[in-house]
């Protein structure tokens, strides 16, 4: 729950130098990403008239961290009279302000005089991640909640010594990708395709595989048709990358489908390539139990951004007799997320080490969300360590995914085995 709000007391401008003194060198300041993503899950009801200003910083051709403390001082001047302003720095060196009781009009001149001195300066890169040409974007905190929320979860929270992921290789650009395009036409991804199993942990289970998740290793396509371009960092175009990717999954499978015959498969799909023609012909080479055996893994960006295709989805995979999984959650999500209404099987969780950390009222919040499900089951993903493998257990989640689960399997023991031994090891 957010504490009560109230301004921040002014804070004195540590940038500024003693009279005749020089100025001290500007350093990047720590950030505040995963501050700021706890508080936003904890406010729940308390949206309400909050508002915030996302200013663009890491679009500027040239970076000064002088400009936090100039940023600052301009945002000290119209935050004695809120009811609440509080300001993070995010580790792609964008800023961003939450604030309630100030004016629109006094925000936005502030905001307009922060983009001129910018300007001034250098120039932007390029569009902002809400397709607007401004270096600053104002909105009402609680009909843009998804959208910031997804934007945040996309930084590194990992506090890492200098923030924001580094970049050593360009975006990918149209032409580039207009001749992976041409490549993915002829080229063969069968030595790319992985799978990877989706166990339940229980005891009675023996290693009982739910099923397999099939997906391709995209860092190794990229190393193969375009090493000299990062596809994943220009958001359009990777989502039209991993639409012609779709493609080919779906042209490869047509080729061999016998495996699905006594193994239950996940297909990581984007909801447009389900409702094209490519999806409808691998469709009709499938039997009713071959059907049966195929789980349609579903993002949940996909989903939030084309619910209405995603209910399209839904209706089409209960009448040819697909699963459904939402893919990429978090606890946050889970928790907020109406799974019946999604008429979900299966829903993935991400795990990460701040779990460990989690706030009480929020996992209690999961532990009651979990035991209700009366039909979709919640599955612990990308689970590498054996913590994530104790927590899954005293949550009560029986499917978990992840290297940790591959290293027991390597080792011939059962998962559940290994569950005990962590126990008993950790004292429980």
């Amino acid at each position: 729950m957010m504490n009560r709000a109230k301004a921040e007391p002014p804070v004195r401008d540590q940038a500024r130098p003693a009279s005749g003194g020089k100025p001290p060198a500007a350093v990047k300041p720590p950030h505040d990403d995963a501050k700021l993503l706890t508080l936003l899950q904890s406010a729940k009801r308390e949206l309400n008239g909050l508002r915030l200003v996302h200013l663009h910083l890491s679009l500027l051709k040239e970076k000064s961290y002088g400009d936090i403390a100039a940023i600052r001082r301009a945002v000290q001047e119209i935050s004695e009279n809120s009811a609440f302003l509080q300001m993070f720095n995010l580790s792609n060196d964008d800023v961003l302000i939450l604030y309630k009781g100030i004016k629109f009009s006094a925000i936005s001149d502030v905001c307009q005089m922060i983009e001129r001195l910018m300007l001034a300066r250098t120039k932007m890169m390029g569009l902002n991640p809400y397709r607007e040409e401004s270096l600053y974007s104002i909105m009402e905190l609680s009909l843009n909640f998804v959208n910031v929320m997804r934007f945040i979860e996309g930084l590194d929270t990992s506090g890492g010594s200098d923030g924001g992921k580094l970049k050593t290789k360009p975006s990918v650009n149209l032409e580039e990708m207009a001749r992976i395009e041409g490549q993915m036409a002829i080229f063969d991804l069968s030595p790319f395709m992985l799978n990877q199993p989706v166990m339940d942990i229980r005891p009675e289970a023996q290693n009982h595989r739910e099923y397999f998740e099939l997906y391709i290793a995209v860092k190794s396509v990229e190393d193969k048709i375009s090493p000299g371009y990062d596809i994943t960092a220009n958001r359009w175009l990777f989502n039209y990358f991993t639409s012609n990717l779709d493609q080919s999954i779906l042209k490869t499978l047509n080729y061999g489908i016998d495996f699905i015959r006594g193994h239950k498969i996940g297909l990581n799909l984007n909801l447009t390539t389900i409702m094209s023609s490519a999806f409808v012909k691998f469709d009709e080479r499938l039997t009713a139990e071959l059907r049966s055996n195929v789980v349609l893994e579903i993002n949940k960006v996909d989903l939030v951004e084309n619910e209405t295709i995603y209910k399209e989805v839904v209706d089409f995979a209960r009448n040819r007799g697909y699963s459904i999984c939402i893919d990429g959650l978090t606890p946050f999500w889970v928790t907020h997320m109406d799974l019946e209404y999604m008429d979900c099987d299966y829903a993935k969780m991400f795990w990460s080490q701040d779990m460990l950390e989690m706030d009480a009222d929020l996992y209690h919040a999961l532990l009651e969300k979990i035991e209700s499900q009366s039909k979709c089951k919640l599955i612990l993903a990308r689970c590498g360590t054996v913590s994530g493998l104790m927590f899954a257990h005293g949550l009560g989640v029986h499917l978990v995914q992840g290297r940790v689960i591959d290293n027991i399997i390597r080792k011939g023991v059962t998962v559940a085995d290994a569950v005990n031994a962590a126990r008993v090891m950790d004292g429980d």
